[in-house]
Order: structure tokens, then sequence, then C-alpha cells
């Protein structure tokens, strides 16, 4: 997980990458109506699992992203997920 600011700005900057220009208050905005929306929908609203492991990436680089969910895994799986 990460903050809706944070998502935003991840969005934006692929965005841009693809030429597409892009309002980042505007796309701030557009995530937290969307995951309102998908929380709080009848049929099968978007939750973590009971048993999830969160981890918020909002202040992580994708590399110490990936370091951490292997060391998560590990500690969960063994030697045996590398």
């Amino acid at each position: 997980t990460a903050s809706p600011e944070e998502r935003a700005k991840r969005r934006h900057k692929q965005l841009k990458e693809k030429g597409i220009d892009a309002n980042l208050p505007e796309l701030v905005e557009e995530l937290i109506a969307r995951d309102k929306r998908d929380s709080e929908r009848s049929a099968a609203p978007l939750k973590a699992a009971d048993d999830a492991v969160l981890l918020d990436t909002t202040e992580m680089s994708i590399d110490e992203v990936v370091n951490q969910v292997l060391h998560m895994a590990t500690r969960c799986f063994g030697d045996s997920v590398a």
C-alpha cells in the first residue's frame, strides 16, 4: 500500500512518460474517490485478507520494496524463497 498522494505521484510520472498530460491534484482526488468506492461497494468490497501482511511503500524505492518483500517472504517461508 501507499498513501494516495504517493500513488498519484507515481501515476502522474507514468502518464508523463507516456506523453499524457495529467493534473496531480486531480489524480489524488480520483484515487481517494476510487478507494472509497472500491472499499464500500456491496459486492466484493476491496479489503485486505485477514492474514495479509501490509507493506507501506510510500517512502520506499522500487529496490527497497523488493528487498523488503524478499525479507518478509524469507521470514515466513525460509531460504527457499530466493
